[in-house]
């Protein structure tokens, strides 16, 4: 059985964010998981949504920033980022602060006196005085109960294709009016499917940051934060967790929103204009016709189709990680499936640590979003390093 101060579970951009964070603090850990991994799996051909400065891991000013990866292997490509280079980036990333990362996979982790010990996949086991959570959303997508009885064939999430092009040649229903939903619609257009966009609400919100920033000008840093999260007014307010988790519940949960509403990046606009949408489209009922499906809506209304594909996205629940045991689960205090954390991003069992989305509901929705890691990163590894009171939490709704 071997040893570490910290151990880091996952190795994607925040896991990756905090092992250059805990590295540069000069404090012992061991990063265990498949670097980039859930973007590995990702439809071929996405491009990331975010602006250059909240695309970078750990800092985008730092020696792991997006400029210093293109500086140092004189990368060239373009605005947005495509998630191929986006991968070889992060690839590029872990070389440099994470090289001897773990690629096992953790199937338990239990509490073994005032640490963790962590079993592998091969039965090895790990001891860990602390645990930084950093495992991604890839168990959380959110699967409407409409399509439970539809079999894989006929009814997928976005999140099970790596290549659409299989769709060439097929009608499919995309449900869903977020970037998801609208780039996939795109890339299933573009490889020859017959593609039906249904969206639930009665419009498309369209994020025109970019078109804002350039107006601005050099004015564009007083209203926009370089994390990229949330429209002008509220992003510089959610650039700032610390002070983002001090604020009302009352105010937080609709500013939360108001930042991560369904939306598609204004670069979709065009390469939609030949895909029908259909809006005010909520899907009631899905039922199989002979190899076909056939959905209904709300009004009463019938499209049918060769497949369903749904980009209705993740819904946080840190009890479908599937190395949480119960008995962890039971003794991590949560609101909705999202651990409560205070200082360092702990939980309510000490020295157990959340970064990423599970983050979101005790420090705002930065936490969704790679840019986030800038935050969380600095503050676990402060945490770590200064070991402060585990009894602050945030706030709790009841």
């Amino acid at each position: 059985m071997s040893v570490t101060d910290v151990a880091v579970l996952g190795a994607g951009p925040y896991g990756l964010a905090v092992a250059a964070a805990l590295r540069g603090s000069g404090v012992e850990h061991r990063v265990i998981g498949d670097p980039m991994s859930f973007w590995r799996e990702m439809p071929q051909g996405m491009r990331l949504r975010s602006n250059w400065t909240a695309t970078s891991i750990a800092d985008y000013r730092g020696p792991v920033s997006l400029d210093a990866y293109r500086a140092a292997t004189g990368s060239s490509f373009g605005r947005p980022v495509p998630l191929e280079n986006f991968i070889a980036y992060g690839e590029w990333v872990q070389a440099r602060v994470a090289p001897d990362a773990d690629r096992r996979v953790v199937t338990d982790l239990a509490r073994a006196g005032d640490g963790f010990e962590l079993t592998m996949h091969d039965g090895d086991r790990v001891r860990a005085a602390r645990v930084v959570v950093a495992a991604g959303i890839a168990p959380f997508t959110r699967r409407p109960s409409q399509f439970a009885g539809l079999p894989p064939e006929l009814a997928s999430h976005t999140a099970d294709h790596r290549d659409l092009s299989a769709f060439k040649g097929q009608r499919v229903l995309v449900v869903g009016g977020g970037q998801s939903a609208l780039e996939s619609a795109a890339l299933l257009h573009e490889s020859g499917a017959d593609v039906q966009v249904l969206v639930r609400r009665d419009h498309l919100i369209w994020l025109h940051g970019g078109k804002y920033h350039r107006r601005l000008g050099p004015f564009r840093t007083l209203f926009y934060a370089p994390t990229d999260v949330g429209p002008l007014g509220l992003s510089r307010v959610v650039a700032v967790p610390g002070l983002f988790r001090r604020l009302p519940r009352s105010v937080q949960t609709p500013a939360a929103r108001r930042a991560i509403r369904p939306a598609g990046a204004e670069w979709l606009i065009e390469r939609l204009r030949d895909v029908p949408i259909r809006l005010d489209w909520p899907v009631r009922e899905a039922v199989r016709d002979g190899d076909r499906v056939r959905l209904v809506s709300a009004g009463g209304e019938t499209v049918t189709g060769d497949h369903v594909l749904y980009g209705t996205g993740y819904q946080v629940d840190i009890n479908r990680y599937p190395f949480l045991g119960a008995e962890v689960c039971s003794q991590i205090r949560q609101v909705g499936g999202y651990p409560v954390l205070g200082p360092g991003l702990e939980s309510s069992v000490p020295g157990l640590h959340f970064v990423g989305a599970p983050a979101s509901w005790s420090f705002g929705p930065i936490m969704r979003f790679v840019s986030g890691g800038w935050f969380a990163s600095r503050a676990v590894a402060d945490a770590v390093a200064g070991r402060p009171s585990t009894r602050q939490f945030a706030p709790d709704p009841r």
